[in-house]
């Protein structure tokens, strides 16, 4: 049989040993909190750095193609933009376009008309 003493001395170390429990619980939970906010803040810079990496290529590639266009830009500035054989289409083209607008100007006021008219008769005259 267990004395007074006896038994309050198992109470007492049947509440520390659940202290001791208790306070290992919170500790660890603790510690697991710090450990998956410390891991998270890790992802979260990780998944930064991963951004800016892929910001910085686009960057790059944006700036090579603004410096090809910016060459581009500065030959065809610089060059001639078309030679003698595109020249002459040019300047054929706008004799037939001026041919044309010469046309439709008469036929709307009817003198061409008259005079294609006057000119066939002088012919067969």
């Amino acid at each position: 049989m267990m004395t007074p003493i006896q038994i309050g001395a198992l109470i007492i170390l049947i509440f520390l040993a659940a202290l001791l429990l208790w306070g290992g619980y919170i500790m660890g939970r603790c510690d697991g909190l710090e450990t998956g906010l410390r891991e998270r803040e890790d992802l979260q810079r990780a998944a930064y750095a991963k951004t800016i990496l892929e910001l910085q290529v686009t960057l790059r590639s944006i700036q090579a193609d603004y410096s090809r266009l910016a060459q581009t830009n500065n030959r065809l500035e610089k060059g001639p933009h078309f030679g003698p054989a595109e020249h002459q289409t040019l300047v054929a083209t706008g004799e037939l376009l001026r041919v044309a607008a010469e046309t439709v100007s008469a036929f709307r006021t009817g003198e061409k008309l008259e005079r294609d008219a006057r000119s066939l008769r002088k012919e067969a005259a």
